[in-house]
């Protein structure tokens, strides 16, 4: 099957160049960034814990709200991941280790992952490292039946944005299983990582009790990985994203294209910390979240390029299962089946 390629995306030097300003930090919005989401968070928390008393459906209701301000606080250990929340290394470091210890995702590692995430997005040669693994048609076409039961179960909903997300948050991030030679030094970190989770966890544990503890705090990371999940899906399984072989693959297409801008209420953007503002992300990570909405008011030229979607229609991205080549497309099984049974692939 002959790989139909994507349009390329130009842009000129001086759109390039004219992005640089808003890669400047802002200390007042950064500080006031941690604050509005520190305070809330541990605020809830102690809410969710004195609630258990009443009903654990109350603390479930609040775990849902708590969720979104450790979502905020991630975006902060993104951005320091990225060096781009504030400029002093030192304190970008012990920022970015904070906000990893609520998070439970290893600073260290996985801003290394995410690095090369940004690098190849949408190189079909690597799709296992900081990315939801999604197959070609022509690859599926070629599985053994097995192999493809299994990529429909990765692929079904309650694996995808239940399980998947509880193991990720739980399991993968506990385990330094990236055999490139560049990770191999950051496994002291995962390691150390993990220690003082458990040291953390032993700490509030006997002090709080174990039950309730775990109850307050397995509730607040559980629904977090399942909303970051969702969110990363949106951005890259879309419809008409962008997936290319290396020879064929550009950056500025990738970032431009093969990212979702993805326009929820303000104040789900503001709890997200901007990150539905992806193509802008990906064009250009050296810009903390806090300036990525000043922008695209002042460049609303980069929503020329990206597949704007709303909450609503991004419900239908579910379907997206396959990587059609010919179409350039993200395709639902039953659009396999169905052109397989025509006789197109």
């Amino acid at each position: 099957m002959e790989q139909k390629l994507a349009e390329k995306i130009v842009l000129g030097k001086d759109k390039i160049q004219m992005l640089k300003k808003y890669t400047q930090e802002h200390k007042t919005k950064a500080t006031i960034q941690i604050i509005n989401s520190f305070v809330p968070f541990i605020g809830i928390w102690i809410l969710m814990y004195l609630s258990l008393d009443i009903s654990y459906w109350i603390t479930f209701g609040l775990g849902v709200i708590n969720a979104f301000f450790l979502v905020r606080i991630f975006i902060i250990q993104h951005d320091c991941g990225h060096q781009s929340f504030v400029k002093n290394r030192r304190a970008q470091k012990i920022i970015g280790h904070v906000c990893s210890y609520l998070s439970a995702i290893p600073f260290h590692y996985w801003a290394k992952s995410h690095s090369i995430h940004h690098k190849l997005n949408g190189q079909l040669e690597l799709r296992d490292i900081g990315d939801v693994t999604t197959y070609t048609v022509a690859e599926y076409k070629n599985f053994s039946k097995a192999k493809k039961i299994g990529y429909r179960i990765y692929r079904s909903p309650i694996v995808m944005f239940l399980l998947g997300p509880v193991y990720y948050i739980f399991i993968h991030n506990r385990l330094a299983k990236i055999k490139m030679p560049a990770f191999q030094k950051l496994k002291g970190s995962v390691i150390l990582s993990n220690l003082v989770l458990l040291a953390l966890f032993s700490i509030l544990g006997f002090t709080l009790g174990w039950e309730k503890f775990l109850l307050v705090h397995l509730t607040v990371l559980t629904l977090f990985a399942i909303i970051a999940i969702w969110f990363f899906y949106v951005q890259h399984q879309h419809e008409h994203g962008y997936k290319q072989w290396k020879k064929n693959w550009d950056y500025v297409t990738s970032a431009l294209k093969g990212s979702t801008y993805y326009k929820v209420p303000r104040l789900f953007n503001w709890l997200t910390g901007n990150i539905g503002i992806h193509h802008v992300h990906h064009l250009n990570p050296a810009i903390p979240n806090y300036n990525l909405k000043q922008c695209i008011k002042e460049n609303p030229w980069l929503n020329q390029y990206p597949t704007t979607i709303g909450f609503i229609d991004s419900l239908s991205l579910m379907s997206n299962k396959l990587w059609d080549e010919t179409q350039q497309r993200m395709i639902s099984f039953r659009e396999y089946y169905r052109m397989e049974r025509m006789g197109l692939i």
